[in-house]
C-alpha cells in the first residue's frame, strides 16, 4: 500500500505541507526523520492513534521534501528550513501550545522549535534525536554513510531500500512489504538536495534553555545517531529522562511500539 493521503495547508512561502489531524484534546506534534522515502505515517503509523485513542489532537505531518509534501529542489534543506515549516503547520492549524514528538531530524527539529519558542512547547518526547553532534561524528556512522552514498548514486530500488532500512532497525522483521510499498515510491519523487544541502547544527549547547519535560528514547544498536547524546540531553536539560532498549535500532516507536506509546502517554499524563 502506498501512503493514505490526509489535508494539506499552504504555508506563507507556497510549500504544500500534507498532515493527518486525529482526535481531539490537547495537541500533540509528530515530526518523523529524514533519509529516503521518510513520510510521517511511515515513521508513526504504530503510535499516533494510541495517543488520539487517549484524549489528544494528533497531527502528523510530512516535511517539506518527503512523504507528500512539497519538494522543492532548489532548497536549502537546513535545520531551520524545517523549523519554519513546523510553524507555518501549527498557525494554518491554529495550534498554540502543543506537545511535541520527534525521531531523529524531527528530534533536532522539535528541539529548536522549544528553544526558539519555550512558552509554545509543553513536552518533548525524543527518540535518538539529531542536533547533538558535530556534521563529521554523524558521517562516521554506519547507517548514514549508507544512506548518504545509496541516495545519491540511485541505489534505492526495493531491495536497496529494504537493505538500506535493515539497518535502521535491529530485527530485519519490521522491514516489512508495506513499509517498502510506502517508502519506494515517496523516494523517487525526492530530489537529490533533500540529503545534499542538509545541515544540522549541533544544538548541545542550547540545551539548558528548553523549559518543559522531556522524555527521550534511545535504541543501544542505533547506527545512525550515537546513543552516547542520551547523556547529553540528561547533563543539559533541567528536567529530563530517557529509556535505553537494547536489541533495538534508531526507531524505538516501531521496533518496541508497545513501550514507547505507554510511556509516552504516561508523561504527557503525569509531567
Amino acid at each position: 500500500m502506498s501512503i493514505p493521503r490526509g489535508s494539506y495547508v499552504k504555508t506563507p512561502s507556497g510549500i504544500d505541507l500534507h498532515y493527518y489531524d486525529v482526535g481531539s484534546g490537547s495537541p500533540v506534534i509528530f515530526i518523523h526523520g529524514s533519509g529516503p522515502g521518510a513520510s510521517g505515517y511511515s515513521n508513526f503509523k504504530g503510535n499516533y492513534q494510541a495517543f488520539a485513542d487517549h484524549g489528544h489532537r494528533v497531527i502528523v505531518f510530512d516535511l517539506p521534501g518527503y512523504g507528500l509534501s512539497s519538494k522543492p529542489a532548489e532548497a536549502e534543506y537546513v535545520l531551520d528550513f524545517f523549523v519554519d515549516a513546523l510553524k507555518a503547520l501549527l498557525d494554518s492549524l491554529g495550534i498554540g501550545r502543543c506537545a511535541l514528538v520527534g525521531n531523529s531530524l524531527g528530534g533536532a527539529i522539535a528541539i529548536k522549535y522549544a528553544v526558539d519558542r519555550p512558552d509554545a512547547v509543553t513536552h518533548l518526547v525524543l527518540m535518538g534525536p539529531g542536533g547533538l553532534e558535530a556534521r563529521e561524528r554523524y558521517f562516521e556512522m554506519e547507517g548514514i554513510q549508507r544512506m548518504m552514498n545509496d541516495f545519491a548514486m540511485d541505489k534505492l530500488d526495493r531491495d536497496g531500500m529494504r537493505r538500506l532500512l535493515s539497518i535502521l532497525v535491529h530485527d530485519p522483521r519490521h522491514v516489512t512489504e508495506a513499509l517498502l510499498s510506502e517508502r519506494v515510491p515517496v523516494c523517487a519523487t525526492q530530489p537529490k538536495t533533500v540529503l545534499s544541502t542538509m545541515r544540522v547544527p549541533d544544538l548541545t549547547d542550547r540545551l539548558s534553555e528548553i523549559q518543559c519535560p522531556v522524555l527521550g528514547f534511545w535504541g543501544s544498536n542505533d547506527k545512525f545517531c550515537p546513543a552516547d547524546g542520551a547523556l547529553k540531553v540528561l547533563r543539559e536539560c533541567a528536567n529530563a529522562r530517557f529509556v535505553l532498549v537494547n536489541q533495538c535500532g534508531h526507531w524505538v516507536m516501531v521496533e518496541h511500539s508497545e513501550l514507547f506509546n505507554r510511556t509516552s502517554l504516561e508523561f504527557l499524563a503525569n509531567d
